[in-house]
């Protein structure tokens, strides 16, 4: 069986409540946990021999939880709705369907305020970025988020840092884009062992007489494995790159709930997603 990465699990499987619409700050404590957190956004469904199937991704419902809440916000919810960036054409028209059910859908973006993707993406062609992307494109045989999404329709509502507010957050914290190299550096020395092995994978997978397929499982296995490296990108202090992006959409979020809008998505790569449930 092909994998088809991002198929979306219904809500009702990954149901949780939280306090709605106040932010909660607290953190993963360890690797372990937060791997097992993101297993609830983002999970590797195996066939009867363990190989991967699928690369799936969850939507998870919160609604008021106390009383008061639910009585001052009649009707809200608010849906976490995952994403990986590379995936079926499939997935992401499934999704667009998807969002024509909410009053508006908050979505990622460091751009300035307000910024709206064209369809298509809006790339241009011959930046190195997007040479990349479209080798990537070709090797796994997926498509782009940004070139699917379409996020012209009207409830789309962009709720990101813009590139000014994204750099100030990283000089406030003391970070670069130098020290989170170097705190993925050494993440991947601490998991030496296990990252011979996947290399080890990925060379046999370049070979493979169907390579885009078997890419696509060292690419499962690599998502799977995901959630123990989030402590990397944002460690128990918080980092720009998760906590500050969340912040800011956590904002947009309040502002719309005042504005009378009850059912809101977040939709945000699967990284971010154990951030906004403590929120």
């Amino acid at each position: 069986m092909a994998i088809v990465p991002g198929l979306i699990v219904p809500a009702a499987q990954l149901a949780a409540e939280a306090d709605l619409p106040g932010v909660k700050a607290g953190k993963t404590p360890d690797s372990a946990a937060a791997a097992k957190k993101f297993q609830q956004f983002i999970r590797t469904r195996r066939d009867s021999n363990g190989s991967p199937a699928a690369l799936e991704t969850a939507i998870v419902r919160y609604q008021p939880k106390g009383k008061d809440t639910a009585a001052k916000y009649p009707g809200l919810v608010v849906d976490l709705i995952s994403v990986v960036h590379v995936g079926e054409k499939s997935y992401y028209e499934q999704l667009n369907k998807q969002f024509t059910s909410y009053d508006c859908v908050l979505y990622e973006l460091v751009a300035p305020e307000g910024t709206r993707i064209p369809k298509g993406g809006g790339q241009r062609a011959g930046h190195p970025v997007s040479a990349l992307q479209q080798l990537l494109k070709s090797m796994l045989e997926l498509e782009f988020q940004l070139e699917h999404i379409d996020y012209t329709a009207e409830n789309l509502v962009h709720a990101d840092l813009s590139p000014e507010q994204f750099s100030a957050a990283m000089r406030q914290r003391g970070e670069s884009w130098l020290t989170m190299m170097l705190r993925i550096m050494g993440y991947a020395m601490a998991r030496e062992g296990a990252t011979k092995s996947s290399d080890v994978d990925l060379l046999r997978a370049l070979f493979d007489k169907n390579r885009a397929l078997a890419l696509k499982r060292v690419m499962a296995e690599q998502f799977e494995e995901m959630g123990g490296s989030l402590m990397v990108f944002d460690p128990p202090e918080g980092s720009a790159l998760i906590t500050d992006r969340n912040k800011a959409a956590m904002q947009v979020l309040h502002k719309q709930i005042e504005a009378g809008k009850r059912k809101i998505a977040i939709f945000y790569g699967g990284a971010h997603m154990p951030d906004f449930d403590q929120r």
